[in-house]
């Protein structure tokens, strides 16, 4: 949650961030393109623990009851994404764009393993292989030139950043298709299992450290013959450390194999690592993980005030900010922004602001579990 915030302070504060692509090899440095990298493992390692708490909730609930508490969080998820998110991300009260982001994603991907749930244990592992394995194969038709994606075809897989009309000013952006975080949210709930009382901690650390490490193997053996498991290829670069970057540029939207690889490799040997530590330091990141949902929409809001503040302190007035409509996000201007050491600078102030709202948030959720409706935040 707490690198999750350095990419959307990137999006509101960096110079290009609305005129490059960081990952752009031609001009991009290497502070940025890892600055941009890094963030990859958010998402990824968010739906894939998600799959892990469901699996732990099914140890004490019952099918029918987690079926139907799955698909109503789901649906209020989507609802969270489309209205309240969208508005903290755009500022723009006529709704406009309807963007379909990671919320999104784990909100359906929610409802989807609601209903695979009755299924037996290795139906539901045999899905998830499928889906996380299988579905690069759709890059080869696409690839052709004269392929032409659909509403579909982005829904499910792809997802361009299209903009999508459905009512006059009102279009729908999906930016991430949701079959491929749904396999990787139906492997976290698989991988559930591991947390139980079937298995130790020792148990369970080196088991996660051969994961790990077999996936990072996969990963860098796939890549490196350069046929499958990502829809753009790898190159050698004009030195070493360019070549570096090419070959661990992996797909996002959608997440591809090989960046499902990467990101949930490394979170497993993480984990491994992670969980026989308790000092003052993780109890303080536990906060921000234990009010996630309350996070995520309050860091939008801040960000985009802080934002907003900027613009205005840039000679700009708040008519001018509803004008340059050729990004979704009102009150910036591509092109202008600030230095990358700025970014950091605004990201840690945002971390460190946003930690006394998610504690008291925390001993608030702590303190009333009686409340059904906490639940679902």
């Amino acid at each position: 949650m707490v690198i999750m915030a350095l990419d959307h302070t990137r999006d509101f504060f960096h110079i290009s961030a609305w005129t490059d692509d960081p990952l752009n090899l031609q001009t991009t440095t290497p502070a940025l393109f890892f600055t941009r990298w890094i963030t990859h493992f958010c998402a990824p390692t968010f739906v894939f623990l998600s799959g892990v708490s469901i699996y732990l909730q099914a140890v004490r609930k019952t099918t029918t009851a987690l079926s139907a508490f799955l698909i109503k969080r789901g649906l209020w998820l989507i609802f969270f994404e489309i209205v309240i998110v969208n508005f903290g991300t755009t500022f723009d009260p006529n709704f406009n764009s309807f963007m379909l982001v990671v919320v999104w994603a784990i909100g359906i991907s929610m409802v989807c393993l609601g209903l695979l749930i009755y299924l037996p244990f290795n139906i539901i592992l045999g899905t998830g292989f499928l889906i996380v394995f299988g579905h690069n194969l759709l890059d080869f038709p696409e690839s052709a030139d004269n392929f032409k994606p659909n509403f579909w075809w982005d829904l499910l897989h792809h997802g361009n950043g299209v903009n999508y009309p459905f009512i006059p000013n009102h279009s729908l952006v999906i930016i991430y298709p949701f079959v491929p975080w749904t396999g990787l949210m139906i492997l976290g709930y698989c991988s559930g299992i591991f947390f139980t009382v079937k298995f130790s901690m020792e148990q369970r650390q080196k088991l996660f450290y051969r994961i790990g490490a077999a996936l990072l193997v996969f990963f860098i053996v796939v890549r490196f013959i350069n046929i499958y498991g990502d829809p753009f290829a790898w190159s050698v670069q004009k030195n070493g450390l360019l070549t570096l970057l090419s070959f661990i540029k992996v797909h996002k939207y959608p997440p591809s194999l090989l960046y499902m690889c990467v990101t949930i490799g490394c979170a497993f040997l993480f984990l491994a690592f992670i969980e026989k530590f308790k000092n003052r330091i993780t109890d303080t990141f536990q906060i921000y993980g234990r009010t996630a949902l309350f996070y995520y929409a309050v860091h939008w809001y801040v960000l985009h005030i802080v934002s907003l503040i900027c613009f205005l302190l840039r000679g700009h007035s708040m008519e001018e900010g509803t004008q340059f409509v050729q990004i979704p996000f009102r009150y910036l201007i591509p092109g202008e922004g600030f230095s990358l050491l700025i970014v950091y600078i605004v990201w840690l102030s945002v971390i460190i602001f946003m930690y006394p709202l998610c504690k008291k948030f925390d001993t608030y959720k702590q303190a009333h579990k009686e409340k059904w409706w906490l639940s679902y935040l």
